[in-house]
């Protein structure tokens, strides 16, 4: 018999009539998870906000935000901005910290000599936007704005992987897993500062039932049959009991996330960390992240006797924009080319120094993670407008370089060793047309 040769359209039917056996809701789920449609949702739900919080409107926004909502006598009646940031934001976090399990154990991570690189750049991503920003603050000799170091460290991979989509067609598929390392490791390196410096004091007893609840979520997790029905109270429990003991809240969401099985057990064909990441990403990036994302992006501008202009021109502005859009390229591309030259680590296959460029405008894109640092960093601060501005304009500015450097990157021809580790590259799959 002959082979049928599979034109675009024999796919294009494959791929629609894929879809069309898919019920609605799944569908819906789909769509959802899907990396250009995660970071459309982010840009939509922030620029609402920023158009909201600048209209005549304005105090519709900031009424809405402050709404108080949840019972006083568990310390829960909070407004509804923090509940997006403490709570809903939670839910981000556990799926980062299955993410995290799952490649710790059988991912990317396993293999200390194959992470090495990306795991170096990714700290060098994080070490240099910091340093810059504090420079920067301490020649300005505005000293009270140093709190917020932290702010231009972090990446949104779900902004930068839709960004890589999008405009990295062409290019090689080991660059998105490069990328997925890195931000497995800026994401565990940004929890550790939240718990380590964000964290002012500690109620011990509520800590205790916090993880007393995880141990128990944790034995069910790991039971033949977990049921949602008493995870999903357990969770809340140890969400709520490490809100009150000091620590912040969404530290409960990783180790949760961290307590999830990432190897096979009970005879199942799939790892758990797989089916609750794929049972989670939905809520995540559909509801929880969009969410967060409007009521911590509606900078008002003018609203508080400042103008745009007395905005623009505090040194946090200046020092974030430069950490996320500078930082983070110094931090990437430095240290990468560092740890090739003076050790025998090499770049995965297929990939070339030059294609980490786009790469570390990528990783300037922070937004999500950024907003939520500069909200822990300047609590009703004079400083809190200006930051979150700066972040949008820094990752704005990430994005549309990163962009450009990828569709660069992409017209360049390739070698047959872009790592130059002597082996021509044998991995030559490209990032695809569709997600």
């Amino acid at each position: 018999m002959s082979a049928t040769p599979l034109t675009n359209l024999n796919v294009w039917n494959f791929v629609t009539t894929s879809v069309k056996k898919l019920s609605p809701r799944k569908r819906v789920r789909r769509w959802v998870t899907m990396e250009t449609t995660s970071g459309i949702l982010l840009m939509v739900a922030a620029a609402i906000a920023l158009i909201w919080a600048n209209s005549p409107w304005r105090e519709g926004y900031a009424a809405l935000a402050e709404t108080t909502v949840g019972p006083e006598s568990l310390h829960l009646n909070l407004t509804l901005a923090t509940w997006a940031a403490d709570g809903l934001l939670a839910i981000f976090f556990f799926v980062v910290g299955v993410e995290l399990k799952q490649e710790l154990v059988a991912g990317s991570l396993r293999k200390p000599r194959e992470a090495a690189v990306p795991v170096f750049a990714a700290i060098g991503g994080m070490l240099f936007p910091a340093l810059l920003f504090t420079l920067i603050i301490l020649v300005s000799g505005d000293s009270t704005a140093l709190g917020g170091w932290a702010i231009p460290t972090a990446t949104d991979i779900a902004f930068a992987l839709a960004v890589l989509a999008i405009f990295g067609r062409g290019l090689p598929r080991a660059l998105r897993t490069f990328l997925l390392t890195m931000a497995v490791v800026d994401d565990l390196l940004a929890i550790i500062i939240i718990a380590l410096f964000y964290t002012e004091s500690i109620d011990l007893l509520s800590l205790l039932f916090s993880l007393i609840a995880i141990v128990l979520f944790a034995v069910v997790v790991r039971s033949r049959k977990p049921r949602w029905w008493l995870l999903l109270p357990l969770a809340l429990v140890a969400w709520a009991f490490m809100h009150d003991s000091g620590v912040h809240a969404t530290i409960a969401g990783v180790v949760l996330g961290f307590t999830v099985p990432a190897k096979l057990v009970h005879g199942e064909k799939d790892t758990r960390t797989h089916a609750f990441d794929d049972a989670v990403r939905p809520t995540s990036s559909g509801i929880a992240l969009p969410i967060f994302a409007f009521f911590a992006a509606g900078v008002s501008l003018g609203g508080d006797g400042e103008t745009a202009s007395e905005v623009i021109v505090q040194p946090v502005v200046a020092a974030i924009i430069v950490g996320l859009v500078v930082g983070k390229i110094i931090g990437v591309l430095g240290t990468t080319a560092l740890i090739t030259k003076v050790t025998k680590f090499r770049l995965a296959d297929s990939i070339g120094l030059r294609d980490l460029l786009p790469i570390g405008f990528l990783t300037g894109i922070g937004f999500t993670v950024s907003l939520l640092i500069a909200e822990l960093s300047f609590p009703d601060s004079e400083h809190t407008t200006g930051a979150k501005l700066a972040i949008l304009i820094g990752t704005g500015l990430a994005a549309i370089f990163a962009a450009i450097s990828l569709r660069w990157d992409s017209r360049l021809a390739r070698r047959r060793d872009m790592n130059d580790d002597g082996i021509p590259d044998r991995n030559k799959a490209l990032i695809e047309d569709e997600d």
